[in-house]
């Protein structure tokens, strides 16, 4: 795959030249839970050909059939639509490799074996959606390529939905990294100092309060919303998150909401903004499941 990964070559002979490369491959991947070279070489095509047809040239060749011509073949490549375990192509505005993406604060990565390009979507738009944390909305998103001779099905799959998924005509398990999308949110180089300022000057801490989704809102999992305590941030629930996130039952019946505020307010008012918080989230999407609320020291007196 060297040419498809050279930006000095045309987008569509790339684009053909990782088809051809997952084309391969993709009679190979035997039960796809171990890796070999032939999964690795169609993980790598899958991943790097969604990420370079979303992010090339404002994403032209995004979501609607096209034809791809290479050194040698030619394909006819179009998206799967959304379904209860593929996510609506247009959904995200990006994708990151996970490879790109540095675990700073995660110990123990979540990465589940399998076939697909394990990525992170990420859908930032403008004007910013409610509860949008400033970098954007994040998941785990797996892309597989299905074929049929010369047309080729790119599918954007929900792996904390479904972790299996049939590719190339048998039921295999999909590759995903469920920390990437978390690790993706950097933690500023001072974080202890940010807590500590929100603590003593509440005027000065950097990030507004509000409620924050660390996932695409989803109506049939249970939101499970995270207050921080005092002199802290919400980046002391990364690890948490990441814990319960590892559990694939947890991964598929709950979400993840979090709450963010200077510490150095007054517990009333911070209390009062939480709530308000949560009757915007009543508001927004009245048919959520109910929610529970974890509070740390400070956090779980907000919450009384």
């Amino acid at each position: 795959m060297h040419e498809a990964r050279s930006a000095s070559v045309p987008v569509e002979t790339r684009a053909a030249d990782y088809l051809q490369a997952a084309s391969m491959t993709a009679p190979l991947l035997g039960s796809g839970s171990q890796e070999t070279p032939a999964v690795n070489t169609y993980n790598s095509a899958c991943g790097e050909l969604t990420v370079l047809l979303r992010s090339s040239e404002g994403g032209r060749l995004w979501n609607h059939p096209v034809t791809l011509t290479g050194n040698n073949s030619t394909y006819h490549l179009r998206l799967e639509p959304a379904s209860h375990a593929v996510w609506t192509p247009n959904y995200f505005t990006s994708f990151e490799l996970e490879q790109q993406i540095k675990e700073k604060l995660i110990r123990k990565e979540n990465i589940h074996k399998g076939v697909g390009g394990a990525l992170v979507g990420v859908r930032k738009v403008n004007p910013p959606e409610k509860f949008a944390p400033p970098r954007g909305i994040t998941a785990a998103v797996t892309a597989t390529l299905d074929f049929h001779g010369k047309d080729a099905t790119l599918a954007l799959r929900r792996p904390a939905k479904q972790p299996t998924a049939t590719v190339e005509g048998k039921t295999r398990p999909l590759a995903a990294n469920f920390s990437a999308p978390m690790s993706y949110y950097q933690p500023p180089g001072n974080l202890m100092f940010v807590g500590l300022l929100g603590g003593f000057n509440a005027t000065k801490y950097p990030a507004p309060t509000g409620l924050y989704f660390m996932q695409p809102y989803d109506p049939d999992r249970i939101p499970l919303v995270f207050v921080h305590g005092l002199f802290s941030t919400p980046f002391t629930w990364v690890q948490t998150i990441n814990g319960l996130q590892a559990d694939p039952e947890i991964r598929k019946h709950y979400q993840f909401w979090i709450f963010a505020y200077p510490t150095g307010n007054p517990i009333l008012y911070s209390a009062l903004r939480l709530r308000e918080e949560l009757a915007k989230a009543d508001q927004l999407y009245p048919n959520h499941k109910p929610y529970i609320v974890v509070g740390h020291s400070m956090g779980g007196m907000l919450t009384n």
